[in-house]
């Protein structure tokens, strides 16, 4: 994790291969399937991906010490990093070229954080469905916005509903499957 946290540049998602890379080829603490499984877990929950991979491959190999190390290995090279440009962009903020470069972060941010929003909407809408997804939109906007819920309040009910949701579909395939076992034999 050291490795992937010196070595990956420009955030969370361009560091997964990275990731990728040495936990399944390298090490192979786990498959390539089961790295997807991981992945599409990790997207689902609040914060940093990287870091939470991180946590889970420590977990994985060494539990709670493990994924201690993991986080720390990963985060530290940051950590370090952006103590020593803060004291850099602090002793120069007077200078004129620093504020222009400050300045056009802003825009930039604001397209990243719009292009993301985007691409989570559509993700939900391939998987639920136009009308489910475009639903659980308005849902998101009205308690955000209207009711002034908290996000992570958000978050927490949309995730209660897709675990309900999981098994239910879950308890579904297996009755559909043992109905279609039973049809199958006796016919």
């Amino acid at each position: 994790m050291l490795r992937t946290g010196l070595l990956g540049y420009g955030g969370g998602p361009s560091t997964i291969p990275l990731i990728r890379h040495e936990a399944v080829e390298r090490y192979q603490w786990l498959s390539g399937e089961e790295f997807g499984e991981v992945l599409a877990i990790a997207n689902a929950l609040p914060g940093p991906i990287a870091t939470k991979l991180a946590a889970y491959l420590g977990y994985r190999q060494k539990r709670w010490s493990g994924a201690c190390v993991a986080v720390l290995a990963h985060i530290l090279p940051t950590c370090l990093a952006m103590v020593v440009f803060v004291s850099a962009i602090s002793t120069f903020s007077g200078s004129r070229v620093v504020q222009g470069m400050i300045a056009a972060v802003v825009p930039v941010v604001a397209v990243m954080l719009a292009t993301m929003a985007y691409e989570f909407g559509e993700k939900a809408v391939k998987g639920l469905g136009l009308a489910f997804g475009a639903a659980c939109i308005v849902i998101s906007y009205v308690l955000l916005e209207l009711l002034r819920l908290h996000p992570a309040g958000v978050i927490v009910l949309f995730l209660a509903y897709g675990a309900v949701h999981s098994r239910i579909a879950a308890l579904w395939r297996k009755n559909r499957a043992g109905k279609e076992k039973d049809t199958h034999w006796n016919g």
